[in-house]
Order: structure tokens, then sequence, then C-alpha cells
């Protein structure tokens, strides 16, 4: 039976490859199965992981150690990836706010671990690492760690708190979440939306009635109008065609215009009228709206085209068509001549049949080039992460230098490059199913390793004198600011329940939690909103996890 022992307990690569996917195996089919409508997905891999390292269950401490790093670093790099396309749009939009809410259910945290210490007499070496378990943040414990050494403070208690605590950290947000949707999320909260969604294209029918823009060209109009817009068709004497910048409007012209919808009162205003009817159901057959003109999805395959704004190509001028909506990452788009184009990007082209042949040509629209991702855009990118998480920081008043760290370098470093890689000409397209699956790949990964090298001594810390009194301290730190917050995000501030989720997991350094959103919610939301608080949440409780230890020492 040793070949038994070779693959199951002796330590080897292949033994921790098996191991390791033995784990995550069981965790995931484990956590499809729903308590009271409630089922964990793929955090059920972390409790997994966590029985098997209390049966003694290991693989070597290096290759544990590789594994966990790279999932996280994965995970954390392609959640960037994804949500960098709209990431600075939506932190214009909303992300100041999401990020005040995030630093308010920090600071809440922090106050009840303060009370805990001052009121309750918990030991301080023991909170942080409460704290620090409770808000699932490990650079926080290793920052609190440095500190306490240069202090000459005992600091073996933190990190055996923190592990004790981690795992209701973990669950308490999920919980938190489960409880918020239960009881107070109404059927409009649980409208998940991200924020890139109040700006999605919106389409609306206008009559030209305005003495102001009569005798005037598209280009003066669209110099002097407040707000962005398309026109993606015009009707005059019973006759369509598509507008260019040097058509004039007229007194009675009908024009099919792609704007927002918050933008669509001024355009009224601009226009003169708005017609009554519903341009924006799915089931309306644009071909058959008029006989001369078509209109078709065109595909952004050609390498050349990535990081090219979309006013340089003069599409309308030398094929005249008009490219009226772009869909990026499930977003719709406005059109506006100063769009980058990535690859991937999806266009609807208006116009005939032999023009948009031209435009195909010039663009690509080749699916099947889609297939085979940029690899060395995803190692190079989390190569830089890491460089970027391994900077120091330095706070005046704290001699321990500040680091972002495994998850906070690479996430930062998706974002940018998801945001402007196409602008250096960096394909950067994955699809969608693709993104998933690394993200899933990293997230098992993480969960796995940390659950197997936090199961070995988590009974036997429970079961100690100070492991209740532990385990109770790190619940109330993790769940109470997370229902107070949940709660006052919906009802007060009015962020929708996805957004509030992805707000909080960000706050509290959750990804599982967020993964558990992401899985409830339709749309990018609670992802969107995540990347967006994290850095600076993050960040945040570095800093905070070292003044504990210098204030309360």
């Amino acid at each position: 039976m040793n070949w038994i022992d070779s693959l199951f307990v002796t330590h080897s690569p292949l033994q921790a490859v098996i191991v390791i996917s033995v784990i995550i195996a069981v965790g995931l089919g484990l956590g499809k199965i729903k308590i009271m409508g409630v089922s964990l997905g793929v955090t059920f891999v972390f409790f997994v992981g966590i029985l098997a390292g209390h049966f003694r269950i290991s693989i070597d401490s290096q290759m544990l150690q590789y594994a966990q790093s790279f999932g996280l670093v994965l995970f954390v790099y392609e959640l960037g990836l994804k949500v960098g396309p709209g990431f600075f749009a939506s932190f214009r939009s909303g992300g100041v706010k999401l990020n005040m809410l995030g630093l308010t259910t920090v600071l809440l945290g922090t106050l009840l671990a303060v009370g805990m210490v001052v009121v309750g007499g918990v030991p301080m070496s023991d909170m942080v690492g409460i704290l620090s378990g409770a808000t699932t943040n490990t650079p926080a414990l290793g920052a609190a760690q440095e500190t306490l050494a240069q202090l000459d403070e005992p600091a073996a208690n933190a990190a055996l708190s923190c592990a004790v605590t981690y795992p209701l950290g973990v669950v308490g947000v999920i919980l938190a979440f489960a409880v918020v949707r239960k009881l107070f999320a109404t059927r409009k909260d649980l409208n998940c939306h991200s924020h890139e969604e109040t700006n999605q294209t919106y389409i609306a029918a206008f009559q030209v009635h305005n003495p102001g823009v009569f005798g005037r060209t598209v280009k003066e109009i669209a110099s002097f109008a407040p707000h962005s817009f398309v026109i993606s068709r015009l009707w005059r004497g019973g006759k369509v065609c598509i507008p260019t910048s040097d058509t004039v409007l007229h007194d009675g012209d009908r024009l099919l215009v792609i704007t927002t919808e918050a933008d669509a009162p001024t355009l009224t205003v601009l226009f003169g009228e708005q017609e009554q009817t519903d341009w924006n159901s799915e089931d309306i057959d644009w071909n058959a709206i008029d006989s001369s003109m078509i209109s078709k999805h065109v595909i952004v395959t050609k390498r050349e085209i990535n990081g090219r704004r979309l006013g340089s190509l003069r599409l309308r001028n030398s094929y005249g068509i008009n490219i009226t909506r772009v869909l990026r990452s499930g977003v719709q788009l406005l059109a506006t001549p100063g769009l980058v184009l990535q690859i991937g990007d999806r266009l609807t082209v208006v116009g005939e049949a032999k023009a948009i042949e031209n435009v195909e040509r010039v663009l690509g629209n080749v699916a099947t080039d889609l297939r085979e991702p940029n690899l060395a855009a995803i190692f190079v990118g989390m190569v830089l992460g890491l460089i970027v998480g391994s900077v120091p920081f330095f706070v005046p008043g704290i001699e321990t230098p500040v680091r972002l760290g495994l998850a906070g370098g690479p996430i930062i470093v998706g974002i940018l490059i998801g945001c402007f890689g196409p602008r250096f000409r960096i394909v950067t397209y994955t699809t969608r199913s693709a993104n998933l699956m690394l993200r899933g790949i990293g997230l098992s990964l993480f969960l796995a390793c940390l659950g197997l090298s936090s199961g070995a001594n988590f009974v036997d810390t429970v079961m100690t004198s100070d492991g209740p009194i532990w385990i109770l301290s790190g619940f109330i730190i993790t769940i109470v600011p997370v229902l107070i917050m949940a709660i006052l995000s919906m009802r007060v501030w009015k962020v929708s329940f996805g957004e509030t989720c992805g707000m909080l997991s960000g706050a509290m350094a959750n990804p599982m939690a967020m993964d558990y959103a992401d899985g409830i919610c339709e749309g990018d939301g609670p992802a969107v909103a995540y990347a967006t608080v994290y850095p600076v949440s993050m960040f945040a409780r570095v800093i905070i996890a070292q003044l504990f230890v210098l204030l309360l020492v």
C-alpha cells in the first residue's frame, strides 16, 4: 500500500496536487447544497480544508504557501481586469460615496475592538489578531506583528486569535448578507445593477420643433449640447438616411437618437419633442424598420484597432454608416468619437449591407480570433502587481513600512491594465467565461490552502480558555458593522443590494463574500463595488492595525 501513501500522505508535488484537488472538488460539491435557501458555494472549500487539516492531512509547507499565494494573486488580478474598463467611470459616479461607507465600516469595527480592550479587558495583542481575523485581513496581522516585535511585545497570541476568528470572519459576512436579503431587502434593493448601468445607452425618437436648431448641422448642435448623443437615423419626407456631422436639421425631421435615459429630458428640450414609442424593447426588429438600412453587430478582432479612438477611424464619412452603441463586458456604451476601442468590443453598426461589409473588413469581426487569450498580459500583469504590492510606504509617526501586499498590488495593477491597457495597445480581452474560470480556480486554491493551514491547530485553540472569547469577540466585530452599514447603505444612501454587498466585502477584505454576492446578483455591481472600495479600505486597515498596537500598548 506504499503507493497509496505516496499519493495522499508522503509529501511530494504529486501529493500536494492530489490533496488540494480533492479538497476543492469536495468543497465545491458540498457548496451547492442549500440550507434554508442559502448555499455557501466556493466558500465551503475553506471548511473542507479546515476539516482536512484537523485530521492531520498536510502538504509540504512551501507548496502550501505557493499555492495559496498564487491562487489569491490570480483571483484578485483577474477581478481587477474584469472591472478595469469601467472602474474610473463608476468611481466618478458613486465611488466616493462607496469608499466613505467602506471606511465607516472599518471605523465601526475598530471602535468595537477598542471597546473590548478598554471595557472587556481583552489583551491588546489578542485583540489585534481577533480584529485581523474577523476582517479576514492577513496583511493587517503581519503589520501588527511587526509593530509588536519592534516594541518587544508578545505576538504569538495574535496569530492564534486570527486563525480562530478567520473562519467566522469569512462566514459572518455571508450570513449577514443572507439576513439582510431575507429581512430588509425590498424588490427594488434586489435589482442589482452596477454603477455603469446608470450610463447605459437609451434609445429615443425626437421630432425637431425647436427653432434654435433649424438650419444647424449635427456637428454644431453637438458642440453646444450639454450631453453626448448619437443620431442613428433621420427621417425626412418619408425617406430615411444616416446623418453625418454636416447634415443640416430642418423643422419636422424625425431623429432616432442613442443617449442615456437621464439625458433624454435635456435632449427633448434641445430638439423639441420626444415620441412616446418604446425603442428599448429587446424584441424590436431593427432591420424591419426601413428597407434600405440594416443593423448589425460587428466585433473588434483586429489587433491594430485595439486602443484606437472610434472617431479616428472615420468610418461614418468613409462608408456612410453609423455606429450607435458599443457593448463591452456586458455594458452598453455610447459610441462617441473619443471612445477608445478594445479587442472584443461589439459595435452596433447601421447602414447599407455593402457598407457594413466594408466596416467588417476594417474591424475584423472574426469571432474565432477571440478564442485565444493573451496569456502574456495576465502573467506580466501579475508580476507588476506583486512588485507594486511589495513597495513600502512610510506613514509619518510609524516606523514600520506599510505595503499593499499580495492582494492589494495585483488588484490595482489589474484595474489599471484593464482600463488603460488598450491605450498602449495591450490586449487584455478574455471571454467572460474564461475570466470567471480563472477567478474560480484562484479563489478555490486560496481557500483550500488557507483552510488546510488553519485546520491543524484549530480545534485545540478553540478548546483553550481564551478560544470561546476570541470567537465571540471576532463574530461581533464581523457581523455588527456589516449589518448596520448594510441597512444604512440601502435605506439612507439608496445603494442597491448588490453594490452594498460588494462595498462591504471590500471593506471587510472578504473576496469570498463578494463571490457569494456575485452569484446571487445579476450584473457586475458587487465586483465593481468591491474593487472600488477594497484598495482604500485595505490600506486603512493595515495602518489602523499598527496604530492600534502603538496607541493601546
